[in-house]
């Protein structure tokens, strides 16, 4: 069977050239005579894997010598908890509602102190991003949370907020896919699954400063300093993830790096969007000026004609179209490893489809 065009918010469709290389090491890495996943974490052969990853990651992100980059288990939504563990020194942080996963990151940092959700979109099924220009923040919080790109509802901060307090930014849906100024942040962390590799694994970039001030109780696998000092091996690593992120960003930058695959991210985008302004079947759900370049959303207002949609286009090798349970209608999630060519196929079918159910 022929690979199909997978369009999943994640676990997603990861780029050919990483399988193929990791298919071909499978058995045997180089001439270690053994794969990957058989290899001790502590060995030289592992060590040279993850030092190489880690070189490669802050070559494609600019990452400077006082930000620490970890690759941590539990996926973004440990973090959740491991943010205001880490961070809630004073048990105060701001918080913007602005999509599920940025409500359920606050609604688990109350379990650890005072939560002040300064803006929320909640009450528009999040729709767009809040105004930042009249967004108060507090003067006392220890750090600012916000969810870069709303991976269910489509849309993504076309801006950052100013703030005296470190940001903090859950960048799972977006991070790669354009550039981001490191320094800008105190703490950026990310599941991998999206746009860097297969599931189960989180990365985690920290300004060094920030690190040493966990909470008595944060669990030592939270504990971001503990962590650091012990390269993200304080326990067995998740070796087999690591190593294929390594090769996602070995790809990454034989392309020309972040600003290379940036033009081509808004290339995707605006073919779907330019088509999806145009239908007269099809309508995008995220207000213009906020929409995700990553998970692009969409409905045609009759639930039985979402799914029959749904359907035939699987059966045209475009596969996991349909929109979260929560909101139902259509997602295509466009992530780096998404070729032009998939969305090309993809606005073909539209037209097709839309041409036969007028």
């Amino acid at each position: 069977m022929e690979r199909v065009y997978n369009f999943s918010p994640g676990p997603s469709q990861l780029p050919l050239p990483v399988l193929e290389k990791a298919q071909k090491e499978m058995l045997c890495y180089q001439d270690t005579g053994m794969s990957v996943m058989e290899m001790s974490h502590r060995s030289k052969m592992y060590t040279d894997i993850y030092d190489q990853t880690v070189a490669t990651l802050r070559e494609l992100m600019s990452i400077p010598d006082t930000y620490d980059v970890l690759f941590l288990q539990g996926g973004a939504t440990q973090q959740f908890s491991a943010v205001p563990l880490n961070l809630m020194v004073h048990r105060k942080a701001d918080y913007l509602d602005t999509g599920n996963f940025a409500h359920l990151a606050a609604e688990e940092a109350k379990r650890y102190g005072e939560v002040n959700v300064v803006a929320s979109t909640r009450d528009e099924v999040y729709t767009y991003i809040p105004d930042l220009a009249t967004v108060q923040f507090s003067e006392d919080a220890d750090y600012v949370h916000i969810t870069q790109n709303n991976t269910i509802y489509g849309t993504r901060f076309v801006e950052l907020p100013e703030t005296r307090a470190p940001l903090v930014c859950d960048a799972s849906s977006m991070i790669l896919s354009e550039k981001m100024d490191v320094t800008r942040y105190g703490a950026i962390y990310a599941g991998a699954q999206k746009n860097i590799g297969p599931s189960g694994l989180c990365l985690l970039i920290v300004r060094k400063d920030l690190l040493g001030q966990a909470m008595d109780i944060c669990p030592k696998l939270l504990n971001w300093e503990v962590q650091s000092k012990a390269g993200s091996m304080y326990n067995t690593p998740n070796t087999w993830g690591i190593y294929l992120a390594g090769l996602t960003f070995s790809w990454l930058k034989e392309l020309g790096g972040v600003e290379a695959i940036e033009k081509v991210n808004l290339e995707k985008a605006e073919l779907l969007y330019g088509f999806l302004d145009e239908s007269q079947l099809f309508k995008p759900t995220a207000q213009k000026k906020y929409r995700s370049r990553m998970n692009v959303t969409f409905v045609t207002g009759d639930a039985e004609k979402d799914a029959a949609f749904v359907k035939a286009a699987a059966a045209e090798g475009l596969v996991n179209l349909k929109g979260h349970r929560s909101v139902g209608g259509m997602r295509a999630s466009i992530y780096n490893a998404m070729p032009m060519e998939g969305v090309q196929k993809l606005v073909a079918f539209m037209k097709k489809f839309e041409a036969e159910n007028k």
